[in-house]
């Protein structure tokens, strides 16, 4: 007979997941939870985002039945799990999943909001790829129910799923949240809460050593990306900071260079940095280090 612990009680018990920002990661994250069989709740304050977010988890899952991938039963019902508010009175659920824009006061305004409306049950889990959990918890009430829950964009078809400790977070939510990211298909990997965490941490170098060859004018952008895709990347250095977001990387890049002391082998690239001044953030606005049509 399989032993009783709450961990397992309280992840059965999970039905409803709210994601907070129906940009391209937060309806992602929708798609994946509501494919996954949870009831699941996008939130977000502009109505002309959420709407976006509806008709591209739509146009997804239209693709996959077209694939072969899910059946035209499987995308039905999906779809017919989601729901989408702008109204925080709204956002009461199992576990809600914050996925808003990379600045901390952000963050912990839209946490503290949501606890006014949830019990003390619901597990707040973020999507931060880089801000300290442990400081957002220490302003949230009931700071043992947050914890970090990373996922790489994008987010129906990445498997990995961060799974961040605070120095607050109870060991049942972490169990909860690892169970969660299972049903959703991912792979949970576990870590303390530190600057970049584990994959943001060791993917600064990824990013400044190929802006530094092409700033001293040893390659182009091309040549790096094609090489790194040859030894086996998904995708080069280049093509990446693209398709996340020139403005979410280079803030990532600016936390864990702060977080650390600033040391010189982390300082954020000029050439990135000009990139954000001049609104060149990639895919999202169509062009980047490269251009594009859509």
């Amino acid at each position: 007979m399989q032993q009783f612990n709450r961990s397992t009680y309280f992840y059965c018990m999970t039905q409803t997941i709210c994601i907070c920002g129906a940009g391209t990661m937060g309806s992602g994250i929708a798609q994946v939870a509501a494919q996954a069989g949870f009831r699941t709740l996008l939130f977000d304050v502009n109505a002309a985002m959420l709407e976006k977010g509806r008709s591209g988890i739509e146009k997804n899952l239209g693709k996959l039945v077209e694939k072969g991938r899910i059946t035209e039963t499987d995308r039905s019902q999906a779809i017919s799990r989601l729901s989408y508010t702008g109204e925080i009175n709204s956002c009461i659920a199992d576990l809600v999943i914050e996925a808003i824009v990379e600045q901390k006061q952000a963050k912990l305004e839209l946490f503290q909001q949501l606890a006014a409306v949830n019990t003390k049950k619901t597990i707040f889990a973020t999507n931060t790829s880089s801000l300290s959990i442990s400081e957002l918890a220490a302003e949230i009430p009931f700071p043992q129910r947050v914890a970090g829950m990373h996922f790489f964009n994008p987010a129906p078809l990445m498997k990995l799923v961060e799974v961040v400790r605070a120095a607050q977070t109870s060991e049942e939510v972490i169990q909860a949240i690892s169970a969660i990211a299972r049903q959703m298909g991912k792979t949970p990997v576990f870590c303390k809460d530190a600057p970049g965490f584990i994959v943001n941490r060791v993917a600064r170098h990824y990013y400044l050593e190929a802006m530094k060859l092409v700033e001293q004018g040893y390659t182009d952008i091309a040549a790096i990306d094609a090489v790194m895709q040859a030894t086996g990347f998904k995708m080069g250095p280049f093509a990446l900071m693209d398709l996340i977001g020139m403005d979410i990387n280079y803030s990532v890049s600016g936390i864990v260079w702060n977080a650390l002391g600033r040391p010189e082998r982390l300082t954020p690239s000029p050439v990135q940095a000009g990139k954000v001044a001049r609104g060149e953030l990639g895919r999202k606005t169509g062009k980047g280090f490269y251009e594009y049509n859509s």
